[in-house]
């Protein structure tokens, strides 16, 4: 039975906008929940996790998260069964990973019990906004900024820790294209490729609209050295099914650790599914789709959970993937979700009940 000490000051919304809300017509991450979770760091410690109701709320404009970008974030998902119990998937990964992200930021860590009481109140008091359903999920975002006054260029001695929720509806992009990079990458060796840092997805705009100019919906990133080793697919991991084998690039100081990635490898080796964790060519996989070798192609993440791929792009020329009914990505999303929503058996541990 999970005991807690942490004390919560909880400030409840005087009334709902929940009756507002068309949840059959909901765009990701635009509606917010009543309340977030609001924590200052001052004075060299933590001080005590507040749920208040949702807003905005003031910064300096010297504040060094406008200036020098200590930002980091996560992206989690809360789900309810029908039951009406409240579910989170795999959460100790996302708490592990914001603090390595934080590390390497010079931002101090979040304290564990913090983080999950704080984070089960919070759920708690948004119930409601948690629908059943197959599809429906609320997303949570937890995320730490600097908001110490001052341009010095020099990690800040003060911060906030926050998590805000918004209800989600079943992630479908449809038909997703994509461009593998010949010019641009997402991170460098040494770099903060690893981290859920604010500034890496802003880097990403740029390249990524260029490749919208020319039909394609995301990037798949490739090294930043010889730009023929492929690594992330926009947001997400990336996969690749080359005949039977299922194909990812390793994990390093430019890939993200994905908990997404990382259930599809742990499902893989469950059913016996063919798999190398390895450098992947951007020529292997291209000589793979000339031959009819390469069957699929699908990114991996919280949102989305699962998203195949439909086609490439690569130096002006164009490549189209086969649809197949019995394929890798519709197998991993059905058995992952039906994890999430507690329809079926967690052999691996990743559900955990917010009591």
């Amino acid at each position: 039975m999970k005991t807690s000490t942490t004390k919560i000051d909880i400030q409840k919304a005087s009334r709902s906008k929940i009756k507002n809300v068309d949840f059959n017509n909901l765009s990701f991450g635009q509606v917010f929940t009543d309340h977030m979770m609001v924590c200052d760091y001052k004075d060299g410690m933590w001080q005590t996790p507040t749920i208040k109701p949702y807003g905005p709320f003031e910064l300096d404009p010297s504040a060094k998260v406008f200036h020098y970008g200590q930002a980091v974030f996560e992206g989690m998902k809360a789900f309810k069964d029908e039951k009406d119990q409240i579910w989170l998937f795999r959460p100790e990964k996302n708490f592990e990973r914001i603090n390595k992200s934080s590390e390497r930021l010079a931002i101090p860590a979040f304290p564990r019990d913090y983080f999950f009481t704080a984070m089960e109140e919070l759920l708690k008091l948004e119930r409601e906004w948690i629908k059943k359903g197959f599809g429906n999920s609320l997303y949570v975002r937890p995320f730490v900024i600097a908001t110490e006054a001052g341009v010095s260029a020099a990690p800040a001695k003060e911060y906030k820790f926050m998590i805000i929720c918004s209800p989600a509806q079943a992630y479908y992009s449809g038909e997703v294209r994509v461009q593998i990079s010949e010019k641009f990458s997402r991170a460098a060796d040494g770099g903060v490729g690893f981290a859920k840092a604010a500034g890496n997805y802003a880097a990403q705009f740029y390249p990524t609209n260029l490749a919208k100019d020319e039909g394609f919906q995301q990037i798949v990133w490739t090294d930043a050295s010889t730009h023929e080793y492929l690594e992330e697919a926009g947001t997400m991991n990336v996969f690749f099914r080359v005949g039977d084998k299922l194909l990812t690039a390793p994990t390093n100081d430019r890939i993200l650790n994905g908990v997404t990635r990382d259930s599809v490898i742990s499902l893989a080796k469950e059913y016996n599914i063919d798999l190398e964790i390895r450098r992947v060519s951007v020529k292997e996989i291209i000589e793979a789709a000339k031959s009819g070798e390469l069957k699929e192609m699908f990114g991996s993440g919280t949102a989305t959970v699962i998203n195949p791929i439909s086609g490439f792009g690569y130096a002006g020329e164009k490549y189209e993937l086969p649809k197949l009914e019995d394929s890798y990505a519709r197998f991993f999303k059905d058995k992952l979700t039906k994890i999430q929503y507690n329809q079926a058996e967690d052999k691996f541990g990743w559900r955990y009940l917010v009591k």
